[in-house]
């Protein structure tokens, strides 16, 4: 906004006046650039989800003149059934962004404040900004690791990234679970962007406790990054605060192919795990070549993992990677300003990445 000037700004209203917008991750429109700096999956999603997409323009001539269902009930179905639960404790939304805003208007404006990590998803101060919603940051430990006994004090409500972001460190249900019994009274929302690359899901506590929202998405471990399909699960009374939220912003937020998309991946769990192992396997190997290279690495749960050189400057690496084409995220943050996040990419990716820095940024 630095070429918009004061005069410019009159016609805005105060609060967009204030806003600090979420930055994305750059999307470079360089070509041949390795790109590991998004967290998108590195391998394409199921066969299915391309012939589902197909399918919807050769098989009605409707597809694009009517609505969609603005219930997208055949998807909150494939959800249901995949997730083991009711299709009345599914919510979906355009991206899990989109979720989020709805939960942060349905649950989070009350007179105490939200409470969330210091170094997590950086969408959660925007919203928190964006929707006047009162706020407390908690910082994580030295290790960059969430300390449950923290968010065991008054508060509007929770919500924790699990795998956390961008540190990438998981928390085990043991200690959902002691943050959801400290706060019967406030919603608990679990953002589980990353749950499938090796952490343990909360939907499994759904049914036990009437507090939860787990949130996913299917840009990451579904490979759907450019359908914008991101979901909720907690119990019926949860959903239909979400349910009456959506409706009065936009009752058709997810479009026909979106929704033919989505089903499909959710059918093809034989696919989905198979890729989802295939990260995993890729993470371990790039984990073990960068600590060769004297990196120290967080524990990862995730699509990415978060590394820090003692002997060199994060950002110069960052951009030195970036001049030899392989583009990886740097925050320029207080306490993380000395780390990158680094995404999972497929073996030549990651072994690209490993040479550079082996033969010609560290030699």
């Amino acid at each position: 906004m630095s070429n918009i000037t004061t005069e410019q700004m009159r016609f805005w209203s105060p609060a967009v006046r204030e806003l600090e917008p979420y930055v994305p991750g750059e999307q470079p429109k360089i070509q041949n650039l390795i790109k590991l700096n998004t967290n998108e999956n590195p391998f394409p999603p199921s066969p299915k989800v391309v012939a589902a997409v197909q399918a919807v323009l050769e098989h009605s001539a409707d597809a694009l003149r009517l609505y969609p269902d603005p219930d997208a009930s055949a998807l909150k179905q494939a959800i249901a059934k995949q997730q083991g639960v009711e299709i009345n404790q599914v919510f979906v939304g355009n991206g899990s962004d989109e979720v989020l805003a709805h939960i942060y208007k349905a649950f989070f404006l009350h007179d105490e404040a939200v409470l969330y990590p210091d170094i997590s998803y950086s969408f959660y101060p925007v919203y928190s900004q964006f929707f006047a919603a009162k706020t407390k940051v908690i910082p994580v430990n030295d290790n960059f690791e969430i300390d449950v006994a923290d968010y065991k004090q008054p508060n509007g409500g929770v919500i924790i990234a699990n795998p956390n972001a961008p540190t990438s460190i998981a928390l085990p249900l043991d200690k959902i679970e002691e943050i959801l019994q400290a706060n019967p009274d406030r919603v608990v929302v679990i953002d589980e962007a990353y749950v499938d690359f090796g952490a343990e899901s909360a939907v499994s506590l759904v049914n036990k406790y009437d507090n939860l929202v787990v949130c996913q998405t299917t840009s990451k471990s579904r490979s759907l990054a450019g359908l914008r399909v991101g979901f909720a699960i907690a119990q019926a009374h949860l959903i239909a605060a979400l349910e009456a939220v959506k409706n009065s912003f936009n009752s058709y937020p997810i479009d026909r192919f979106a929704i033919a998309a989505a089903v499909a991946s959710f059918e093809d769990q034989e696919y989905f795990v198979e890729q989802c192992q295939k990260v995993i396997n890729n993470r371990e190997k790039l984990v073990k070549d960068l600590e060769a290279l004297g990196f120290k690495v967080l524990p990862s749960k995730a699509n990415f993992i978060f590394v820090t050189l003692p002997a060199k400057d994060a950002g110069k690496l960052a951009t030195e990677l970036r001049e030899k084409g392989i583009i990886v995220r740097y925050f320029n943050k207080a306490r993380i300003d000395q780390y990158l996040r680094i995404t999972i990419g497929t073996e030549q990716e990651n072994q690209r990445l490993v040479d550079t820095l082996k033969n010609e940024i560290l030699k």
